[in-house]
């Protein structure tokens, strides 16, 4: 096979690992990859520099050769090999991208985000104005990024001075400008501007430094009425190690929650993808994409990418069938790879709520600790077949009571409590399971 069909095969590759891994994983490690060659069992993937070849032979290779079996061959053998590209592997790591299709044209506007972009365009025409600091949450794959990209461009449009980084970045260069003793050229990189935007602020919660260092940058900015733009997966107060000072100064502006679209604003969003790839995607295509995913914009994009691949790269015409055999394969594939273990789910909910497996298998019983070890109980039950006494001893040798009431509160208060059942939700579409039944 030829170039040209090694990149077909390796879009359909793409289409499936961009739903298997989190939007910043595959913004760093994979969007700037390509296929380059195929024959016989090898397969050649282009990456842009040294670092990001090494990073993937070393961590990724066999989720990378697994993807392909099932569009290759099963004796596949993957290699990787540098094909430059115009960003540096520093920037590619530690920077946020700023992709020109994330504008507020394209930003498909419904009941469920209309104060979000009404907000944001408001400060990209006159920041600090208005709503200082702006402050957006929402589940994952919401659109967040989407509008803090949108509201930095074009804030750059309208020749003001803005700068767009994520909390990582920000603690990262914090602490080189204390290692190199260059914390005065920190500080008037991030006080002089006209708008700073941080996406997943929620990252500096529990850095007492970095919080301190942000705390005084907070201040500085917002009494010369420069615009501020913080973007989390959660509203401050549920930001437990945050600190009181700056979870205050973050609720002075306007707080703007983006919750899941409707089935009209998913099939929106799915014309809008088929039109930016320049492809003929029929309605009924569209419906069925749009009913299947429905919590997560970018894994709704990630499948409809994965359709239009897949039909591509085997020739067809793209079906309702074809689309579900496509998604079909992704779901398979992503239940076989990750075998849920008791430890995986304990893992996976501490880290979510920014705690660790100790904390839940201790005594702690503050309100995000306790809802934590709930939220681990109740995923335990649905989507495990350990006992309850057993999950009792997982979670630090508690009654089985104590998992039954946890377990039934849990799903009462996801009932009431629309950012809790996000975040569960998105916790489930990391496992690939369904979302859970309402009660016994």
């Amino acid at each position: 096979m030829g170039a040209r069909s090694a990149q077909e095969i390796w879009e359909a590759a793409l289409g499936e690992l961009q739903v298997q891994v989190t939007r910043s994983y595959y913004r760093t490690w994979l969007e700037k990859t390509t296929g380059l060659s195929y024959q016989d069992n090898r397969f050649v993937i282009g990456a842009p520099n040294t670092f990001v070849a090494e990073y993937l032979d070393k961590n990724q290779r066999s989720l990378i050769e697994k993807t392909l079996i099932g569009l290759t061959r099963p004796d596949i053998k993957v290699s990787f090999r540098v094909s430059p590209g115009p960003e540096p592997a520093a920037q590619a790591v530690s920077r946020p991208r700023h992709s020109p299709k994330y504008t507020f044209d394209s930003f498909v506007v419904s009941d469920s985000n209309r104060l979000a972009y009404a907000a944001a365009m408001s400060v990209a025409e006159n920041p600090g104005r208005s709503y200082n600091p702006l402050f957006l949450y929402g589940g994952v794959g919401l659109g967040k990024t989407h509008l803090m990209q949108a509201t930095y461009q074009a804030a750059r449009a309208n020749d003001f001075w803005a700068l767009y980084v994520s909390a990582e970045q920000f603690t990262n260069e914090f602490v080189t400008a204390i290692r190199e003793k260059s914390t005065e050229e920190f500080r008037t990189r991030f006080r002089s501007v006209d708008i700073l935007l941080i996406d997943d602020i929620q990252f500096i919660s529990g850095k007492e430094q970095t919080e301190e260092s942000f705390f005084h940058t907070f201040n500085e900015l917002h009494n010369a009425h420069h615009q501020i733009v913080l973007a989390s997966d959660r509203p401050p107060k549920s930001m437990s190690r945050l600190g009181d000072r700056l979870c205050s100064r973050f609720e002075w502006g306007l707080i703007a929650d983006i919750q899941p679209p409707d089935f009209d604003t998913r099939l929106a969003i799915l014309q809008a993808k088929a039109e930016q790839e320049k492809a003929n995607v029929p309605i009924e295509v569209l419906e069925f994409i749009a009913n299947r995913i429905q919590e997560n914009i970018r894994e709704l994009e990630g499948s409809l990418h994965r359709a239009i691949a897949y039909a591509r790269l085997f020739r067809a015409l793209l079906t309702p069938e074809l689309a579900a055999r496509a998604l079909e394969d992704i779901a398979s594939k992503g239940t076989q790879s990750a075998p849920l273990t008791p430890e995986l789910i304990i893992e996976t909910v501490a880290s979510s709520f920014q705690l660790t497996p100790a904390d839940l298998k201790g005594r702690k019983r503050d309100r995000l600790t306790a809802q934590a070890r709930q939220v681990a109980m109740y995923l335990l039950k649905e989507a495990t077949t350990c006992s309850l006494a057993q999950i009792g001893l997982e979670l630090g040798n508690r009654d089985h009571s104590t998992v039954v009431y946890a377990s039934r509160k849990i799903a009462v208060d996801m009932d009431n409590d629309p950012y809790l059942r996000r975040k569960v939700l998105d916790i489930q579409q990391g496992f690939h399971l369904k979302p859970g039944p309402r009660g016994y």
